[in-house]
């Protein structure tokens, strides 16, 4: 783009926190301003001051922004911005009010008293024929017409508008959310009627359709701003949306004994590989020891056992009797956890295997891949899955085993409902990995990037869940902890190596530093 701004300083920052409904806002801002001591006046000023110093530190006061607001309080929000944008010496700031009914939200009222009060600012309050302004790719748009509070696709006016400012090119600033975007469901919303952003600021906590791939480009970047909301009341407000991040999972984490042996951690059994498909052993493997197992041992096709014992000497290897694939999935020994299905294929042979280790196996269990596409040419094999079994698919895998689903937020809803029907945890794999319990909550994990795109990295996952579950672990923090943990080890990779060099080792090799670094509090 054209236009000229200040780089902002970024930083890997981790907090702890919930995803709130929107209709539950309003009731934590007000215990908010009960709480401080403060009307909501003086709340909205401190969201717009917030909105304000990051768009500062990103623009320079010679750049053109153009604010649109409406008559509610994100319209407020968005006055007020403007106004202390002026005062900064931001010249170049034209602002609209959209105020066509004739009524105001009382703070949004009190913000544009404020602001017409300015000597030199251009103000236009919109009230009925409207002739929009010229907008092009050096400029900026300043989006506050409608909040998380919207109950409606924008329509009319406000929906032209929208699709006007998307085809200017100008870089676009939302503020709370992009407008005409639900904080939660959106479906058989037009997306060409909604403001695409190139920037979401929202305050203190993210909303629920920022974790929707199909949203994306709507969302674009978007960053939480700290307003002090008021702790208990968020404490207190239920939600069964959270986002995992490190103080999620420093607690979790049990310290080392020092006076301790391998058989404190565990023993994981790995079936998977097959030949052509060795590869997946390994990574498994190395991931699971890498991730403190005390044992590993993979059980894979006969011809896998140079391969293996090779690329991984720690692990020991069990031959199945078949040269080249799986067929048999007996449980010879004692394990605390057993992984299931990296490059196993889906042999007839191996998927009988599968179904009669399902139905003795009496350890924590994660399956994954091949394991999931055996299931899925046999449905029936679902029933037959231990309480709390951990199954991670990709989407694909997804809807292979529970029917296709067209975007993220189906395939979120069925997810929640298939985990506690089977009383199971799904780890549906993306951008933002999510955890699925059967209680029904779910867990939006922070860490990752498009570089782990890559083959092998679910099953480098699969060793990294398997660890957890054989150190001793309650499968839904196993499979909690053991995403954080894998994106974790992805980012800190990609730090040294660049997305585009990224391969799935890299993250194996990396995941013992990032357990490191949660428990050490290390900036990354």
């Amino acid at each position: 783009m054209a236009f000229t701004r200040r780089r902002a300083e970024i930083s890997h920052v981790f907090l702890t926190m919930k995803i709130f409904a929107s209709n539950v806002i309003p009731e934590i801002d007000n215990a908010t301003c009960e709480a401080q001591n403060i009307d909501s006046v003086e709340l909205m000023e401190r969201a717009a001051g917030a909105v304000s110093c990051e768009i500062i530190s990103r623009f320079l006061p010679s750049q053109r922004i153009v604010v649109v607001a409406g008559p509610g309080n994100n319209g407020g929000d968005a006055l007020a911005v403007a106004r202390m944008l002026f005062e900064h010496g931001y010249k170049k700031v034209e602002v609209f009010l959209f105020n066509v009914v004739g009524k105001l939200s009382h703070d949004c009222d009190i913000e544009r008293k404020k602001l017409i009060t300015m000597d030199g600012i251009d103000f236009t309050e919109v009230k009925r024929d409207f002739q929009p302004p010229y907008l092009g790719s050096d400029d900026v748009v300043i989006d506050g017409l409608f909040g998380s509070g919207l109950r409606q696709p924008l329509q009319g006016g406000f929906m032209v508008l929208a699709r006007y400012i998307n085809d200017s090119g100008a870089y676009v600033v939302s503020i709370d959310i992009p407008s005409g975007l639900f904080g939660e469901w959106n479906e058989n919303v037009s997306q060409r009627d909604m403001v695409h952003a190139d920037l979401t600021l929202s305050f203190q906590t993210p909303r629920l359709s920022f974790f929707f791939a199909e949203n994306a480009d709507i969302i674009g970047e978007w960053r939480l701003l700290d307003i002090d909301l008021d702790d208990e009341k968020m404490k207190e407000v239920p939600t069964d949306f959270m986002l995992v991040e490190d103080r999620s999972v420093r607690p979790l984490l049990k310290p080392r004994k020092k006076f301790s042996g391998k058989r404190d951690y565990g023993s994981a059994l790995i079936l998977a590989g097959s030949t052509g498909m060795m590869g997946a052993a390994v990574m498994a493997a190395r991931s699971c020891l890498k991730c403190g197992a005390g044992l590993a041992t993979v059980h894979s096709a006969r011809a896998g056992m140079q391969i293996l014992q090779t690329a991984v000497p720690e692990a020991m290897f069990e031959p199945d009797r078949n040269e080249h694939y799986i067929s048999d999935m007996s449980i010879h020994h004692e394990h605390q956890a057993v992984a299931v299905g990296p490059g196993i294929g889906t042999n007839d042979r191996t998927i009988d295997a599968l179904e009669n280790m399902l139905k003795n196996c009496k350890s924590p269990l994660v399956l994954d891949a091949d394991a999931l596409n055996c299931i899925a040419k046999r449905p029936q094999l679902l029933t037959l899955l231990p309480a709390c079994t951990v199954i991670t698919p990709h989407i694909g895998e997804f809807d292979r085993l529970f029917g296709e689903h067209h975007n993220s937020e189906e395939r979120l809803r069925k997810a929640i409902d298939m985990a506690k029907y089977y009383n199971i945890i799904i780890v549906l794999k993306g951008h933002y990995t999510v955890t699925v319990r059967p209680t029904g909550r779910v867990y939006f994990n922070s860490t990752g990037n498009p570089g782990m795109a890559t083959a092998g990295a679910g099953d480098v996952l699969t060793g990294v869940i398997a660890a957890f579950l054989a150190q001793g672990y309650r499968p839904e923090h196993a499979a909690t902890i053991g995403v954080y943990i894998h994106g974790l080890a992805g980012d800190m990779a990609v730090a040294n190596i660049g997305e585009y060099g990224l391969v799935a080792s890299d993250i194996a090799d990396w995941c013992g530093r990032a357990i490191r670094a949660v428990i050490n509090r290390e900036r990354i």
